[in-house]
């Protein structure tokens, strides 16, 4: 998907007014507890894997950094980025790629910039490594690499092979590009285009999957309001067999398909995935998926109705992946996922200052439950991201009367932190969480009791003002289950994303004041008391991506 393709217009959601209030909840003395880490909600840890040890952590902000440069959330030094591409693993590491454009904003066409990580959370810049305009074909636009274990495409076994749009004066075909040193460099397939554009406008995004049960290869690809399924043995020649098409959820892209099973229950589901329009339905753009059968060649959804992974303004163009260390059985119980955290809706008109296009969200970790009889897919930040939290400030568990306010003190200098905080949903009184003191341009993160529903509330930070209506829309999840709630609240320079108790999640960029960012966090109980079973905040260490590994 390139720039060009997509300026989108997002109808404004009249949800509830809320008179933003504050964030966190100290009495007059923070104590400085032993918090316990597993007061948020984590289920089973992942596949353990490298983390920066603790003495590499730094909490220090280059003094080279503009204010709202991400902490801890993947940009490029410079430049434009947008939709992330499918991470694989080969040569001991993990490999992600970013559409990229290194002539923005005087010019168009992305590339491939390539990424690497130990442990989905440090990731590094290693340059482009799919150059656009390079074999006659047109910028490079988003589509998927896989591991060809057997060397069924014609490269070696183990080639890297990855498939992408590329887009020629708006025409859009389908291109093979192959590397043999574990994705650092590629090389262009002489027979390019492997498909040519039948005639239509929107043809991209290319997904590609292992279809272990019928030994193939399968394309998922976005065609306008529907996604069309392809086959092959080799990875160069593709047969359309079906499609899947929808008029409810606007223009469809980066498409995914992949199976996973509830642990719990043992059951079974195909999961067919795209970034959509939920406007529809009070939404904005985000992943929509369902749940369904795959038989080989064709999708058959359980209901036409979508669930979204996300219910936050800025989780568009999402990847989900597995871990291929882990075995067969345990790689259906769990997948990974990160998305672009912006909007099409006001992406270009975002303050940032040495590069544009928002950032990479935090990579999580998914699982698949039952909820009313229908499976649904639960979010949590991975676990290694806990590796580069600093010392924890805790408060006792209090109950906040309503108008109460009380500030909960972070690291001098500190602009990314985890928030960690429970409350009981028994009470009738809701909590606002202000980020950024109680002054002008702070967000909003907070409990609404009669309605049911966390929400991020952006509509006073700097920015807010400037954009479309949809940037002050404010955002709500619905809270599922549970006497309680817990809130697991990612906080960085321009970015909130919020993990619910129950997996859902809110993922939004923000723009509080160049003065909040290191303000205290404050907390206000509205219409009743509320009572706080526990709360933490930490540090989070700064991540630069340009540095040397």
């Amino acid at each position: 998907m390139s720039m060009d393709d997509r300026t989108r217009r997002t109808r404004r959601i009249v949800v509830l007014a809320i008179t933003a209030v504050t964030i966190l909840i100290v009495a007059a003395v923070i104590a400085v507890l032993a918090f316990p880490r597993d007061n948020a909600p984590t289920p089973t840890p992942t596949t353990p894997t490298a983390s920066p040890s603790p003495e590499a952590l730094t909490f220090e902000r280059p003094a080279d950094w503009t204010t709202y440069r991400p902490s801890f959330h993947l940009t490029p030094d410079a430049h434009w980025i947008n939709d992330p591409q499918r991470p694989f693993f080969a040569g001991g590491t993990w490999h992600l790629y970013y559409l990229y454009n290194a002539d923005y904003p005087d010019g168009n066409g992305t590339e491939w910039y390539h990424a690497t990580s130990d442990d989905l959370v440090t990731w590094h810049n290693e340059g482009v490594a799919i150059e656009k305009y390079r074999n006659g074909l047109g910028d490079i636009l988003t589509g998927s690499a896989v591991v060809d274990e057997t060397g069924s495409a014609g490269f070696g076994k183990g080639a890297i092979i990855a498939i992408v749009t590329q887009q020629d004066d708006g025409v859009q075909r389908q291109s093979l590009f192959y590397s043999t040193d574990d994705g650092y460099t590629f090389q262009g397939y002489d027979g390019n285009p492997i498909m040519d554009n039948p005639g239509v406008v929107d043809w991209r995004d290319p997904k590609i999957i292992r279809d272990e049960t019928h030994d193939r290869w399968v394309m998922v690809l976005a065609e306008g309001e529907r996604l069309g399924f392809y086959v092959s043995d080799d990875l160069r020649a593709w047969t359309y067999v079906s499609d899947y098409a929808t008029d409810r959820w606007g223009l469809l892209e980066c498409p995914d398909l992949f199976e996973m099973v509830d642990p719990q229950s043992g059951r079974r589901t195909w999961i067919l995935a795209a970034s959509a329009d939920g406007t529809s339905e009070g939404r904005t753009t985000g992943l929509a998926y369902w749940t369904g059968d795959w038989d080989g060649e064709r999708f058959t959804p359980d209901v036409d109705e979508p669930l979204w992974l996300d219910d936050g303004a800025d989780f568009y163009a999402a990847v989900t992946w597995d871990d291929p260390r882990r075995g067969d059985a345990e790689r259906l119980t769990e997948r990974h996922a990160l998305g672009w955290i912006n909007n099409w809706a006001y992406a270009r008109e975002l303050p940032t200052d040495g590069w544009q296009g928002g950032a990479l969200s935090v990579t999580r970790t998914l699982t698949l439950d039952e909820d009313g009889g229908r499976l649904m897919l639960r979010s949590r930040p991975v676990d290694t991201l806990r590796g580069l939290e600093g010392v924890q400030v805790s408060a006792p568990a209090q109950t906040i009367e309503p108008g109460a306010i009380a500030p909960l003190a972070t690291q001098p200098d500190a602009v990314s932190y985890r928030l960690r905080v429970s409350i009981d949903r028994e009470d009738a009184g809701s909590l606002r969480l202000r980020l950024g003191g109680s002054g002008a341009g702070d967000v909003t993160v907070g409990y609404d009791a009669e309605r049911g529903v966390a929400f991020v509330d952006r509509a006073h930070d700097t920015l807010a003002s400037q954009l479309p209506d949809a940037y002050r829309d404010v955002r709500t999840s619905d809270v599922l289950s549970g006497d309680v709630l817990n809130l697991d609240i990612l906080v960085d320079a321009s970015s909130v994303e919020v993990f619910l108790g129950d997996g859902s999640a809110l993922t939004m960029a923000v723009y509080p004041a160049s003065t909040a960012l290191t303000a205290p966090i404050t907390v206000e109980a509205v219409d009743a008391p509320v009572t706080v079973r526990s709360l933490s905040v930490a540090p989070i260490a700064v991540l630069d991506p340009q540095r040397a590994r």
